[in-house]
């Protein structure tokens, strides 16, 4: 029988990852994807620019402007959304359907459910759809669809290829977080938000192709939009008393709440659009329509806002244009974005932030031109995405305002737990909840790598040699078998279902299941005869996670182990139920509560006689 050998004697590893060849592949494979992103990203600012001057300008034109940065007639303000809606309808229903929403759930369904594929079509009708919405008004962020576009990208390039369905995930969270990269020339918040948001782990496997791709779209980026901050603040050498540390706390709950009310009010408008008596093909017609009406009251809200963001950020926004960005972009957003048309989610909620703090700023001791708008912008979007570091280091990458790191840590935390609480999940997980699939954003060390099987199997199992005659007694097998320790929580062993087979030397030669041994074939005499010669075995140190691996690899329900100095000598016996005690002694854990230092204990220590 060949001896089972431990993980480490097999590949060099780092942590839990095994360095080999076929990660150095994906992170070479990572590099270009980035690059594409970062292409893709220009790409999609230029398109938007060049609708947006097309639709409200009447001329060519490929940078980025305001749709209300000149008086319009109303009528294209009204209908010019309107328009957009329709395009974007006849779009998802003659096109597809993935099209629709701001494209961080698509992603992350893209992940969960279809093991990281995504049609070519959507590489391309993402961001035409996305460009049409912004362009004709629509109040979103060119963001969302660049990470659906830039994972499209590496999601055909893998599918081209011969890979598994994680390396597949590490090349499409790659390019989605190169087109985040370039688009805001935010590298680390990037691949903060691929940690947060879209990988579900944080593995090198996965994470070294990540940081490629970012590392090569924000040099990809310098020569195609610039290499400076997007919205540059000046604080030169800023002090923050402890009191405007105090009411940053303030801010964040704040924040908080209003990242509720946003996320509330996004589902409420899409559970009011799903009720409507229309197809699905005309809802961001109707959308359009909202943001028509926003656009009359506040022309400002409409478009993508880097200007109005800038204005805010800097501390030149006037206290009408925050109430009317805070007020209307809100509701315009939140409506309309309920009718699946296409946009992302940052860039308005950077703006909803960023006038939530400038109008703090008029009721807070000043510290600094647009100090409160900043930190409104990191409270609003780490409650929105539910996603602090991410909040944090976005606000802090695009205004180079490193100065205020501890406030908006401050900030950006109070707002994640006032979100948290009130709010089960965000804005941009509610919909893959919805549509019936568990999401779980917490990391946590797994309860099955503190184990190790020799901490839970059956020490003594019972044992059988080849010439023993069969049937066997069934009363016999029956008997439970002790367990070492009694194991987690006390819980009593099993009845036992696998028996393993020694020699005279106590060395294992193989393993019956018990159904063999009750009911053997009408030929076999002894236990010999129905003997498996090479058994799945567990060396006595692997952790529970790799004996579960090995158990779902094998289609088995129970292993012997072997010595640890030994491994052709029986040590016992371990089942899938004994895969359960990490997850007790993780539960005790977390509910048990006990006072090992409490004043009872102390009076009994002290009471205990002391040894001559």
């Amino acid at each position: 029988m060949p001896a089972p050998t431990d993980a480490s004697r097999l590949d060099r590893r780092l942590g839990d990852f095994t360095l080999t060849p076929r990660v150095l592949l994906i992170v070479a494979l990572a590099l270009p994807i980035g690059a594409l992103g970062a292409v893709a990203a220009w790409a999609l600012l230029r398109l938007i620019g060049l609708v947006t001057h097309l639709v409200f300008y009447g001329r060519v034109g490929f940078d980025l402007v305001a749709p209300g940065a000149e008086p319009h007639p109303a009528w294209l303000v009204l209908l010019a959304p309107v328009a957009g809606g329709l395009v974007i309808g006849l779009m998802a229903r003659f096109g597809s359907e993935r099209i629709r929403g701001h494209g961080m759930p698509e992603a992350i369904e893209a992940i969960l459910v279809r093991r990281s594929r995504v049609e070519p079509r959507v590489a391309v009708l993402k961001p035409v759809s996305a460009a049409v919405s912004i362009g004709t008004g629509g109040p979103f962020g060119a963001e969302g669809p660049i990470i659906m576009t830039g994972g499209a990208i590496g999601s055909i390039l893998a599918q081209h290829l011969h890979l598994s369905a994680d390396e597949r995930k590490a090349l499409m969270v790659s390019g989605a977080a190169a087109g985040m990269a370039a688009t805001f020339n935010s590298p680390l918040a990037s691949v903060l938000l691929a940690v947060e948001l879209l990988l579900f782990e944080w593995r090198p496997r996965s994470f070294l192709p990540v940081v490629a791709a970012v590392s090569a779209a924000t040099l990809v980026r310098v020569p195609l939009l610039g290499g400076g901050p997007i919205f540059p603040v000046s604080l030169g050498d800023l002090h923050v008393p402890a009191l405007d540390s105090g009411l940053c706390v303030v801010a964040g709950v704040v924040g908080g709440l209003l990242a509720v009310g946003v996320t509330a009010l996004v589902y409420v408008s899409e559970d009011t659009f799903a009720r409507l008596p229309v197809h699905w093909m005309w809802w961001p017609a109707i959308g359009g329509l909202i943001i028509g009406i926003g656009g009359l009251i506040e022309p400002r809200a409409l478009g993508v806002g880097y200007d109005v963001i800038g204005e805010l950020l800097t501390g030149h926004a006037t206290l009408a244009l925050v109430v009317g960005i805070l007020t209307v972009k809100s509701l315009i957003w939140g409506l309309s974005l309920g009718s699946g048309t296409s946009g992302g989610v940052l860039a308005p909620v950077f703006m909803i932030g960023a006038s939530l703090g400038a109008l703090e700023g008029h009721l807070f001791p000043t510290v600094a031109p647009g100090f409160w708008a900043i930190v409104g912008l990191a409270a609003v979007v780490g409650g929105v995405m539910r996603s602090p570091l991410t909040g944090v280091v976005f606000s802090l990458e695009l205004t180079h305002a490193w100065p205020m790191l501890l406030p908006l840590v401050i900030a950006s935390t109070a707002a994640y737990g006032t979100s948290a609480l009130l709010l089960r999940r965000s804005v941009l997980t509610e919909k893959i909840a919805r549509r019936g699939y568990h999401l779980s954003r917490e990391y946590d060390v797994d309860p099955l790598e503190v184990l190790r099987a020799d901490e839970v199997m059956h020490a003594a199992p019972r044992t059988l040699v080849a010439d023993d005659p069969l049937p066997v007694d069934v009363g016999v097998l029956a008997a439970e078998v002790p367990r070492r320790g009694g194991g987690a929580g006390g819980r009593p062993a099993p009845v036992q279902r696998l028996f393993p087979v020694v020699d005279d030397d106590a060395t294992i030669v193989g393993v019956v299941p018990r159904r063999l041994l009750t009911h053997p074939p009408d030929d076999a005499t002894t236990v010999g005869d129905v003997m498996i010669v090479e058994p799945l075995v567990v060396g006595a140190g692997e952790t529970l996670r790799a004996v579960a691996s090995r158990f779902a690899q094998a289609a088995v329900g129970a292993a012997p182990v072997v010595d640890r100095t030994d491994p052709t000598r029986l040590a016992g016996l371990v089942t899938v139920e004994q895969l359960l005690d990490g997850r007790l002694r993780d539960l005790a854990e977390e509910h048990h509560r006990e006072r090992p230092l409490g004043v009872a204990r102390r009076r009994r220590t002290d009471a205990a006689p002391v040894d001559a």
